[in-house]
This record gives structure tokens, sequence and C-alpha cells, in this order.
């Protein structure tokens, strides 16, 4: 179990699983640049956070909801989290019946290749689960290119996979350990890419002599 200081920003996990030098050069070393997919981004969540609660029927939605997990070390805030009512469940106060959560995720693009925010997301609803002592199976991704939901299903392998990450993200915090520059199809869409320079001669000698030692054979 984490203390409520050791808490790291679940939105790390997200660019831990895009790439680990972007997590560390953002998290540990404060480095942040804005271009034209983070200022939407944050656009876009502005305009979800400005309500707080609504009801309609049998469903219950909850904005800029604030969320944490001591097993797992991670806070941070679920941009919508929806309540349907349901069988199984939980409690709401002034409501009658159970009601089941359901995050809701906001993104500004389109699906990605990777799953990185699928891992973002169910690492709200691990953090949910614990706040609210009940299991929740799945969420949705909203894309605003699309302007459609992607259901995503909370299956062992992905908790699998956020839960690991959120351990590698300790141990890069606790090591204060920022992974080489190291050059992939990701870097293009990266608003870190000056700051990174993953193509820069000085970064591609650095990384093939950290391998180097790394792949040596042990006497």
């Amino acid at each position: 179990m984490y203390s409520e200081d050791d808490l790291l920003p679940l939105s790390g996990l997200q660019h831990l699983a895009y790439c680990p030098r972007q997590f560390a050069l953002i998290h540990i070393e404060q480095v942040w640049a804005e271009n034209r997919f983070t200022a939407e981004g944050q656009l876009m969540h502005r305009r979800v956070n400005e309500e707080t609660h609504e009801s309609r029927g049998d469903l219950h939605i909850a904005h800029a909801v604030r969320v944490r997990s001591l097993q797992y070390g991670l806070s941070g805030i679920a941009d919508v989290v929806e309540f349907h009512r349901a069988a199984e469940g939980i409690t709401l106060a002034g409501k009658a019946g159970r009601w089941l959560p359901f995050p809701v995720e906001y993104k500004r693009g389109k699906p990605k290749q990777g799953n990185m925010d699928e891992v973002q997301l169910c690492a709200q609803a691990l953090c949910l689960e614990e706040m609210l002592g009940t299991g929740i199976p799945a969420g949705a991704l909203f894309y605003g290119k699309t302007r459609r939901r992607k259901e995503i299903a909370f299956t062992d392998g992905l908790r699998t996979q956020t839960i690991q990450l959120a351990e590698r993200m300790h141990a890069l915090w606790s090591a204060r350990q920022t992974p080489p520059a190291e050059f992939g199809p990701q870097c293009e869409q990266c608003s870190l890419m000056e700051c990174c320079m993953p193509q820069h001669p000085s970064a591609i000698r650095t990384r093939r002599y950290l391998e180097s030692i790394f792949t040596e054979d042990v006497p």
C-alpha cells in the first residue's frame, strides 16, 4: 500500500505506455511543450468538466471525479463517471436502487494503434473499484474526431498490463531515471519531439553505448 504522498498521476500511465522517455521527461524532468494536439485535448477536457452532475432516468453522470488507489499508488481525475441503474452495484445518496459505475475518458483525436488510452481508462476503473468497493467490468473512450464511443472491457490481460505499468512508473520515479532517446513512428506526433531529439547524433550514440553495456557477455 502506498501513502497519499507517494501517489503518482494516472495520466503518467498513458505517457509511459506511449513512450517511457516521454513519461520521464514530463513527470521526472518536468519538461512540457504544447502543440496543436495537446491544446485541442486540453480544450476538450475543459468543456467536459464544466458540468458537475446530471441525471437522466436510469443514468446519473458525474464530471471531473477525483480518483485514487493506495494499492497501486495512483491518483487523478476521471473525465466522466456514469452510474447506470443495475441489479448489482453501489448505492448513491438520494437515489433509490443500485448503480454500476462506468468511466468514460474523452480524447481529442481518433483511436490509436497502441492501447495507451485503454490503459489510462483501466487505471481509472481500478481506482474506482478500490474507492467504491465494487467491480467495474467496462468503460468507454470517446474520440472527438470520430464523435463515437469505443467501449472497453477491463479484461484480466488489460488489468495486468495496467498494474505492471504502474509498478514500472513507480520504479522509474524512485530511480529518477530517464530512458535514452529511441526514434520510432510515435515520435512524429509527440509534442516533445524537439526537446527529446531522438534523431540527434548524440542521442543515437548514447543509446548505442548503453545497449553495448547491457549486451556485453558477463564472464
